[in-house]
Protein backbone atom coordinates (compact mmCIF):
# COMPACT_ATOMS: atom_id res chain seq x y z
CA UNK A 1 0.00 0.00 0.00
CA UNK A 2 1.43 3.70 -0.57
CA UNK A 3 1.41 5.85 1.76
CA UNK A 4 -0.82 9.09 0.85
CA UNK A 5 0.39 12.67 0.92
CA UNK A 6 -2.87 14.03 1.82
CA UNK A 7 -3.48 11.88 5.24
CA UNK A 8 0.56 12.53 5.80
CA UNK A 9 1.59 8.98 6.18
CA UNK A 10 5.24 7.83 6.57
CA UNK A 11 5.02 3.90 7.92
CA UNK A 12 7.50 3.04 10.49
CA UNK A 13 8.96 0.10 9.48
CA UNK A 14 12.08 -0.58 11.47
CA UNK A 15 11.95 -2.77 13.81
CA UNK A 16 14.61 -1.89 16.39
CA UNK A 17 12.70 1.74 16.95
CA UNK A 18 9.15 -0.23 16.94
CA UNK A 19 10.98 -2.17 19.68
CA UNK A 20 12.15 0.24 21.51
CA UNK A 21 9.01 1.94 20.89
CA UNK A 22 6.49 -0.42 22.36
CA UNK A 23 9.39 -0.84 25.57
CA UNK A 24 8.60 2.82 26.36
CA UNK A 25 5.07 2.64 26.21
CA UNK A 26 5.09 -0.66 28.60
CA UNK A 27 1.73 -1.54 28.55
CA UNK A 28 -0.29 -3.29 31.35
CA UNK A 29 -2.75 -5.50 32.06
CA UNK A 30 -6.12 -4.14 32.01
CA UNK A 31 -5.27 -1.09 30.42
CA UNK A 32 -7.47 0.70 27.63
CA UNK A 33 -4.73 2.10 24.83
CA UNK A 34 -5.57 3.93 21.59
CA UNK A 35 -3.93 4.00 18.92
CA UNK A 36 -4.22 7.44 16.65
CA UNK A 37 -3.21 6.82 12.97
CA UNK A 38 -1.83 3.23 13.14
CA UNK A 39 -1.62 3.23 9.45
CA UNK A 40 -0.60 -0.41 8.44
CA UNK A 41 0.33 -1.58 12.12
CA UNK A 42 3.75 -1.10 12.70
CA UNK A 43 3.13 -0.39 16.38
CA UNK A 44 -0.51 -2.16 16.48
CA UNK A 45 0.25 -5.09 15.78
CA UNK A 46 3.67 -5.94 18.53
CA UNK A 47 1.11 -4.19 21.18
CA UNK A 48 -1.28 -5.87 20.60
CA UNK A 49 0.50 -9.69 20.72
CA UNK A 50 1.78 -8.21 23.99
CA UNK A 51 -1.16 -6.13 25.55
CA UNK A 52 -3.81 -8.26 23.95
CA UNK A 53 -6.43 -4.99 22.95
CA UNK A 54 -6.28 -2.42 21.61
CA UNK A 55 -8.69 0.52 19.82
CA UNK A 56 -7.27 2.55 17.38
CA UNK A 57 -8.65 5.54 15.13
CA UNK A 58 -7.93 5.83 11.55
CA UNK A 59 -9.44 7.84 8.63
CA UNK A 60 -8.01 6.11 5.62
CA UNK A 61 -10.47 2.94 4.43
CA UNK A 62 -7.30 1.58 2.49
CA UNK A 63 -5.22 1.62 5.65
CA UNK A 64 -8.21 0.24 7.90
CA UNK A 65 -9.00 -2.78 5.16
CA UNK A 66 -5.18 -3.41 5.10
CA UNK A 67 -4.82 -3.18 9.00
CA UNK A 68 -8.00 -5.61 9.45
CA UNK A 69 -6.43 -8.42 7.33
CA UNK A 70 -2.81 -8.05 9.38
CA UNK A 71 -4.72 -8.36 12.99
CA UNK A 72 -6.35 -11.12 12.29
CA UNK A 73 -6.13 -13.60 15.14
CA UNK A 74 -3.65 -11.55 16.56
CA UNK A 75 -5.72 -9.88 19.48
CA UNK A 76 -8.68 -7.91 20.14
CA UNK A 77 -8.18 -5.19 17.65
CA UNK A 78 -11.45 -2.12 18.03
CA UNK A 79 -11.16 -0.54 14.99
CA UNK A 80 -12.95 3.56 14.72
CA UNK A 81 -12.99 4.86 11.48
CA UNK A 82 -12.94 8.39 12.07
CA UNK A 83 -10.94 12.00 11.98
CA UNK A 84 -9.00 12.27 15.02
CA UNK A 85 -9.50 15.94 15.14
CA UNK A 86 -13.45 15.14 15.67
CA UNK A 87 -13.22 11.91 17.18
CA UNK A 88 -14.40 12.03 21.03
CA UNK A 89 -12.40 10.12 23.66
CA UNK A 90 -15.02 9.94 26.21
CA UNK A 91 -16.81 7.11 23.97
CA UNK A 92 -13.73 5.03 24.92
CA UNK A 93 -12.51 5.82 28.48
CA UNK A 94 -14.46 3.75 31.12
CA UNK A 95 -12.67 6.22 33.64
CA UNK A 96 -11.28 9.93 34.18
CA UNK A 97 -7.85 9.90 33.31
CA UNK A 98 -8.06 5.88 32.06
CA UNK A 99 -7.08 5.88 28.11
CA UNK A 100 -3.16 5.73 27.11
CA UNK A 101 -2.78 7.51 23.49
CA UNK A 102 -0.25 7.08 21.32
CA UNK A 103 0.45 7.46 17.87
CA UNK A 104 2.98 8.28 15.22
CA UNK A 105 0.83 11.44 14.08
CA UNK A 106 0.57 13.11 11.27
CA UNK A 107 3.15 15.97 11.14
CA UNK A 108 0.32 17.69 8.63
CA UNK A 109 -1.94 18.11 11.98
CA UNK A 110 0.34 17.80 14.65
CA UNK A 111 -0.75 21.17 16.44
CA UNK A 112 -4.20 21.12 16.23
CA UNK A 113 -4.44 17.61 17.42
CA UNK A 114 -2.25 18.00 20.25
CA UNK A 115 -4.74 21.11 21.32
CA UNK A 116 -7.85 18.91 20.47
CA UNK A 117 -6.11 16.45 23.02
CA UNK A 118 -5.88 19.14 25.54
CA UNK A 119 -9.63 19.72 25.55
CA UNK A 120 -10.24 16.19 26.53
CA UNK A 121 -7.55 15.59 28.35
CA UNK A 122 -9.51 13.98 31.77
CA UNK A 123 -9.90 11.17 30.16
CA UNK A 124 -6.53 10.75 29.18
CA UNK A 125 -3.64 9.30 31.45
CA UNK A 126 -0.69 9.89 29.71
CA UNK A 127 0.68 10.26 25.76
CA UNK A 128 3.33 9.04 24.15
CA UNK A 129 3.58 9.77 20.39
CA UNK A 130 6.32 10.41 17.07
CA UNK A 131 6.77 13.94 15.74
CA UNK A 132 8.98 15.59 13.89
CA UNK A 133 12.46 16.66 16.15
CA UNK A 134 11.50 20.49 15.64
CA UNK A 135 8.41 20.01 17.15
CA UNK A 136 8.80 17.83 20.02
CA UNK A 137 11.77 20.62 20.65
CA UNK A 138 9.09 23.57 20.67
CA UNK A 139 7.08 21.65 23.05
CA UNK A 140 9.71 21.06 25.12
CA UNK A 141 11.59 24.15 25.21
CA UNK A 142 12.31 26.63 28.34
CA UNK A 143 12.19 30.54 28.13
CA UNK A 144 14.90 32.06 25.95
CA UNK A 145 15.32 28.54 23.57
CA UNK A 146 15.69 29.16 20.37
CA UNK A 147 12.38 26.40 19.79
CA UNK A 148 10.48 28.26 22.74
CA UNK A 149 7.20 29.50 21.30
CA UNK A 150 3.22 29.44 21.35
CA UNK A 151 3.20 25.72 21.68
CA UNK A 152 5.19 25.33 24.72
CA UNK A 153 3.31 28.01 26.31
CA UNK A 154 -0.45 26.60 25.31
CA UNK A 155 0.52 23.00 26.62
CA UNK A 156 2.56 24.25 29.81
CA UNK A 157 -0.35 24.21 32.25
CA UNK A 158 -1.39 21.28 31.40
CA UNK A 159 1.48 18.82 30.49
CA UNK A 160 4.50 17.25 31.70
CA UNK A 161 6.85 16.52 28.10
CA UNK A 162 10.04 14.12 28.28
CA UNK A 163 11.98 13.22 25.22
CA UNK A 164 12.73 9.73 24.94
CA UNK A 165 14.69 9.39 21.80
CA UNK A 166 15.28 10.01 18.00
CA UNK A 167 14.29 8.08 15.14
CA UNK A 168 15.89 8.49 11.69
CA UNK A 169 13.86 9.33 8.24
CA UNK A 170 15.67 5.60 6.82
CA UNK A 171 12.87 4.23 9.83
CA UNK A 172 9.74 5.12 7.16
CA UNK A 173 8.45 4.17 4.35
CA UNK A 174 8.75 6.51 2.42
CA UNK A 175 11.12 8.44 4.07
CA UNK A 176 10.20 12.04 6.09
CA UNK A 177 13.09 15.16 4.96
CA UNK A 178 13.30 15.61 8.36
CA UNK A 179 14.64 13.34 12.03
CA UNK A 180 11.44 12.31 14.04
CA UNK A 181 11.36 11.82 17.70
CA UNK A 182 9.32 9.81 20.08
CA UNK A 183 8.29 11.36 23.22
CA UNK A 184 5.68 11.36 26.25
CA UNK A 185 3.14 13.65 27.48
CA UNK A 186 1.91 13.03 30.65
CA UNK A 187 -0.87 15.43 32.10
CA UNK A 188 -0.52 17.45 35.15
CA UNK A 189 -2.50 16.58 38.42
CA UNK A 190 -1.78 20.38 39.73
CA UNK A 191 -1.50 23.35 37.03
CA UNK A 192 1.33 25.35 37.87
CA UNK A 193 -0.33 28.29 37.31
CA UNK A 194 -3.78 29.58 37.66
CA UNK A 195 -5.14 30.57 34.25
CA UNK A 196 -8.36 32.83 34.70
CA UNK A 197 -9.11 32.78 31.37
CA UNK A 198 -8.56 30.05 29.13
CA UNK A 199 -9.72 32.46 26.35
CA UNK A 200 -7.62 35.33 27.24
CA UNK A 201 -4.70 33.19 27.82
CA UNK A 202 -4.99 31.69 24.13
CA UNK A 203 -5.72 35.03 22.95
CA UNK A 204 -2.59 36.96 24.36
CA UNK A 205 -0.44 33.94 23.90
CA UNK A 206 -1.21 34.03 19.86
CA UNK A 207 -0.37 37.94 19.54
CA UNK A 208 2.62 38.05 21.49
CA UNK A 209 4.43 35.24 19.13
CA UNK A 210 2.59 36.31 15.79
CA UNK A 211 5.63 38.39 14.87
CA UNK A 212 8.45 36.70 17.10
CA UNK A 213 11.15 39.80 16.75
CA UNK A 214 8.57 42.03 18.03
CA UNK A 215 8.72 43.33 21.67
CA UNK A 216 5.33 42.56 23.63
CA UNK A 217 4.75 46.51 23.29
CA UNK A 218 4.20 46.29 19.81
CA UNK A 219 2.86 42.36 19.68
CA UNK A 220 0.43 43.38 22.30
CA UNK A 221 -0.27 46.54 21.64
CA UNK A 222 -3.55 45.48 20.48
CA UNK A 223 -4.80 44.09 23.82
CA UNK A 224 -2.56 45.77 26.98
CA UNK A 225 -1.01 49.38 27.08
CA UNK A 226 2.34 49.25 28.79
CA UNK A 227 1.23 50.36 31.90
CA UNK A 228 -0.98 46.73 31.91
CA UNK A 229 2.30 44.45 30.96
CA UNK A 230 4.37 46.24 33.92
CA UNK A 231 1.25 45.49 35.95
CA UNK A 232 1.88 42.14 35.64
CA UNK A 233 5.78 42.80 36.44
CA UNK A 234 6.81 42.53 32.52
CA UNK A 235 8.73 44.70 30.90
CA UNK A 236 7.09 46.08 27.36
CA UNK A 237 10.24 45.77 26.11
CA UNK A 238 11.04 41.96 26.43
CA UNK A 239 10.38 40.02 23.59
CA UNK A 240 8.16 36.78 23.80
CA UNK A 241 10.46 34.18 23.56
CA UNK A 242 11.76 34.83 27.26
CA UNK A 243 8.29 35.49 29.06
CA UNK A 244 7.89 32.25 31.11
CA UNK A 245 3.97 30.75 30.84
CA UNK A 246 3.14 31.57 34.01
CA UNK A 247 3.71 35.67 33.36
CA UNK A 248 1.51 34.79 29.92
CA UNK A 249 -1.03 33.55 32.61
CA UNK A 250 -0.75 37.12 34.42
CA UNK A 251 -0.50 39.04 31.10
CA UNK A 252 -4.17 37.02 30.14
CA UNK A 253 -5.57 38.00 33.49
CA UNK A 254 -5.15 41.97 33.30
CA UNK A 255 -6.65 41.34 29.80
CA UNK A 256 -9.36 39.16 30.68
CA UNK A 257 -10.80 42.06 33.87
CA UNK A 258 -10.17 44.20 31.26
CA UNK A 259 -12.82 43.06 28.72
CA UNK A 260 -14.85 40.94 30.64
CA UNK A 261 -17.67 43.43 31.10
CA UNK A 262 -17.59 43.52 26.81
CA UNK A 263 -16.90 39.59 26.61
CA UNK A 264 -20.59 39.32 28.68
CA UNK A 265 -22.30 41.91 26.33
CA UNK A 266 -21.52 39.90 23.40
CA UNK A 267 -22.40 36.90 25.03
Amino acid sequence: MRARKRFGQHFLHERSSIDRIVSSIDPQPGERIVEIGPGLGAITLPLLERHGRLDVIEIDRDAIRELRSRAANVGELRIHEADALQFDLAELSAAPGSLRIIGNLPYNISTPLLFRLLEQLATIRDMHFMLQKEVVARIAAAPGDDAYGRLTVMLAPHVAAEVLFDVRPGAFRPPPKVTSTFFRLRPLTQAPFAIASPTSYARVVAAAFAQRRKTLRNSLKSLLTDTEIRAAGIDPGLRAEVIAPAQFAELARIYADRYRPLDAEAE
